[in-house]
C-alpha cells in the first residue's frame, strides 16, 4: 500500500501538469497547523517563479495555488482542500477513506508498508571493535546506529550486507603480537584482559622512537607473512572476536561472525592494488611513501595532499585497508549504496576515501552507479560534559556497562511490578536496560554529541524507551482485561470518528513516510520521535475515549485502534533493535 504522502504526491503532480503545463515536485508535507488540514503542498511559491520565467510575466503564488487546486482530483481521499497564506494548499483527509486504509493496514503483517520496488544492494559498515581490547563504550554509537539503519533498510526490502571491518592487520596488531612473543610469560593464561594490559604496556613503551621503529618493522613482517603461519596473530584475533560476538549477542545486534571482514581479509590484495595504481599513474611515490592525490585536498602550504596507501616504513595503514575494502564491496559484493557509520572525527579520512574512489572511477560497479555515504556521529558524553568513561576515569568496558544497565532496570521493574515471577522480571529488566541504552542514543540526531544520564534514560516519563515500552505493555494489558484476542476481532469494524481517534489513526499511517525519511537521511531519531508522538497520541486517545466501557460497535473499533497502535509501536521499536515487553 502506498503511503498517504506518496498518493498525494501523484495527485498533485497531475494537477500541476494539467494547470501549468509542466512537471514539478508538489512538496508534500504534513500540515504545520492541524486546524488547516492534515497535509499540505508548499510548491506554489517556487512554481510562481517558474511560471514567471517561462511566460515572462509576474505570477502571484496564491493565484498559482488556485490554478492547481482547481485541477485536483482527490476522489474520496479528501473531505476538504483549502488555500492558506501566500499559497499553501491544505488537504483534510476524509475519515471514511482513512477507515478503509486502516482496515487494510490492520490485516497486513507489514502494516501496509510495501517493500521498495527498487531494492539496492546496500552495505552498512559498523561496529569495527579494536583488536586485543575488550569492547569499549566508545564503540557503542557505531553499533547502535549501524544496527538500526541496517534493520530499517532491510525491512524496506533492500539487500543489506552488514560488514564488521575489524582492525586486525595494522600497527596495533604488530605491537600486540610482538609484545605477546617477547613480554608475555607462557605460564600465564592468555585472556583478553591480559592482552589489553599487555597492549597498554607496549603502547607506553613505543613512545620511545627506537621501540616505535621496532613495532613498525614487526608490522611490516606481519603484513608480508601468510596468515596461516601467524599463530600468535590468530590467537589474539580469535580471543577478541569471541568476546565481541558475545557482546553483540547480549546487546541484540544482528552482526554475526559471517559479517566479519576485517583488514586481514584483503591482505593478499594490498600489494597488487598498489602496483596497479602505480602502473596506471594513479598513485605516486614520494620520499619513500606511496600516495594518491585526489582533487580538492591540500596541506597548510597549499600543496596537494596525498592519501597514503603505503607508508615510508613499508607498512599498510587505514587508507590502504579502507580503499581495498571499498573496491571489494563494489566489484565483488556489487554494492550500490555504501554506508559507513563511524565517529565524526574521521570525517576527513572518509571524505578523502570517497574522493579517491571517484577519482579512480570506482563509484560505478556491475550494477551501475554506487553512492558513498558517511553517517557520522558525535560523542557520547558523561554528565560532566566530557567523553563518557568509568568512575576511575578510564575507558569503560561494554560488558560492565551492560551489566549496570540491567541492574538499574531491574530495580525499576521490581518497584513497578514486584509480583511477577523472578525469571520474567529478569527478562523484562534485560529488555528495558538494553532498550534504554539504545534509545538514549537513537532519540538524538546522530550528528551531535549527547549527554548520557542513567536516571533520564530509565525514566518512565518523557521521551525514553521505558516509557514507550510501558505504553506498549499497557495496551496489551487492555486485551488481557477484555479477555479478547486482537486477531479475533473483525477488522472492518475499525472506524475512527472522534478527534483523538482520528489524530491517532493518521499518525499510525505515517510510519512508511518516516521510514523513507530515515532511509534517505540515515537518521534513526526520526523514527524515535515518531514513536514518542505515537505514544503521546495514544495517551490522549485513551484518556478521552473509553475503550472497554464503550458500547458496541465503538468498543470493537477502539480495541482495534489500540491493537494497531501496539503493533506499530512494536514494529518501530524492533526496527530500532529494542524489544517491546508484554508486561512491565
Amino acid at each position: 500500500m502506498q503511503t498517504i504522502a506518496t498518493q498525494l504526491d501523484k495527485v498533485f503532480r497531475r494537477a500541476i501538469q494539467s494547470a501549468l503545463g509542466f512537471d514539478a515536485d508538489p512538496v508534500i508535507t504534513t500540515s504545520q497547523n492541524e486546524k488547516f488540514g492534515d497535509y499540505q503542498s508548499n510548491a506554489a511559491m517556487g512554481l510562481a517563479k517558474e511560471v514567471a520565467q517561462r511566460t515572462g510575466q509576474k505570477a502571484n503564488p496564491r493565484a498559482v495555488a488556485e490554478q492547481i487546486k482547481a485541477k485536483l482530483e482527490m476522489g474520496e481521499m479528501a473531505s476538504e482542500t483549502s488555500i492558506a497564506g501566500p499559497g499553501f494548499i491544505n488537504v483534510r483527509l476524509n475519515p471514511t477513506w482513512l477507515a478503509g486504509l486502516l482496515q487494510q493496514v490492520g490485516t497486513d503483517a507489514r502494516l501496509g508498508i510495501e517493500p521498495t520496488p527498487n531494492p539496492l544492494t546496500t552495505i552498512v559498515d559498523y561496529a569495527g571493535p579494536n583488536i586485543a581490547k575488550e569492547p569499549q563504550v566508545c564503540h557503542l554509537r557505531s553499533m547502535i546506529i549501524g544496527d538500526a539503519l541496517a534493520r530499517i533498510l532491510d525491512f524496506q526490502g533492500h539487500k543489506v550486507i552488514r560488514q564488521n571491518h575489524v582492525g586486525d592487520w595494522g600497527l596495533q596488531m604488530g605491537m600486540v603480537t610482538y609484545a605477546l612473543e617477547h613480554h608475555f610469560s607462557r605460564d600465564e593464561e592468555l585472556t583478553l584482559s591480559a592482552l589489553e594490559k599487555l597492549y597498554r604496556q607496549i603502547s607506553k613503551a613505543s613512545e620511545d622512537p627506537e621501540v616505535r621503529r621496532q613495532m613498525a618493522q614487526r608490522t611490516r613482517e606481519l603484513q608480508q607473512t601468510p596468515k596461516s603461519e601467524l599463530k600468535g596473530w590468530q590467537r589474539v584475533r580469535d580471543l577478541t572476536l569471541t568476546s565481541t560476538q558475545e557482546i553483540f549477542r547480549r546487546f541484540g545486534l544482528l552482526l554475526t561472525e559471517e559479517d566479519v571482514r576485517g583488514e586481514s581479509f584483503y591482505s593478499d590484495q594490498y600489494a597488487p592494488m598498489i602496483d596497479e595504481l602505480l602502473k596506471a599513474g594513479q598513485a605516486k611515490e614520494s620520499e619513500g611513501a606511496i600516495g594518491i592525490f585526489p582533487p580538492g585536498f591540500a596541506n597548510k602550504e597549499g600543496d596537494p595532499r596525498p592519501f597514503i596507501v603505503r607508508s615510508r616504513d613499508g607498512t599498510y595503514q587505514y587508507p590502504t585497508f579502507d580503499l581495498a575494502a571499498l573496491r571489494f564491496r563494489v566489484t565483488q559484493l556489487h554494492a550500490q549504496r555504501l554506508i559507513y557509520t563511524h565517529d565524526a572525527r574521521q570525517a576527513e579520512h572518509f571524505a578523502m576515501l570517497f574522493a579517491v574512489a571517484k577519482m579512480l572511477e570506482w563509484d560505478r560497479g556491475p550494477q551501475g552507479p554506487v553512492s558513498f555515504e558517511y553517517a557520522a556521529f558525535g560523542t557520547m558524553l558523561g554528565e560532566d560534559g566530557k567523553p563518557y568513561k568509568s568512575r576511575s576515569g578510564e575507558s569503560l568496558h561494554l560488558a560492565a556497562f551492560l551489566e549496570e544497565a540491567e541492574q538499574r532496570a531491574r530495580a525499576v521493574v521490581d518497584q513497578k511490578n514486584p509480583d511477577l515471577p523472578e525469571e520474567q522480571r529478569q527478562k523484562i529488566a534485560h529488555s528495558v536496560g538494553i532498550g534504554a541504552i539504545k534509545y538514549a542514543d537513537l532519540s538524538k540526531d546522530r550528528v551531535g554529541d549527547y549527554v548520557f544520564s542513567w536516571d533520564r534514560m530509565l525514566s518512565l516519563e518523557g521521551n525514553t524507551a521505558p516509557y514507550l515500552q510501558y505504553v506498549y505493555a499497557r495496551i496489551r494489558s487492555i486485551f488481557r482485561k477484555a479477555g479478547v484476542a486482537p486477531e479475533s476481532l473483525d477488522k472492518s469494524a475499525l472506524k475512527p470518528e472522534s478527534p483523538h481517534e482520528l489524530a491517532l489513526a493518521k499518525h499510525i499511517l505515517r510510519l512508511g513516510d518516516v521510514l523513507d525519511l530515515v532511509a534517505r537521511e540515515l537518521k534513526p531519531h526520526h523514527l524515535s520521535n515518531y514513536l514518542y508522538e505515537l505514544a503521546s497520541k495514544f495517551s490522549g486517545f485513551y484518556e478521552n475515549c473509553p475503550v472497554l466501557q464503550s458500547e458496541e460497535p465503538i468498543r470493537t473499533s477502539r480495541l482495534l485502534l489500540s491493537d494497531l497502535t501496539a503493533r506499530t509501536m512494536a514494529q518501530g521499536l524492533q526496527l530500532l533493535g529494542i524489544e517491546p515487553p508484554d508486561q512491565m
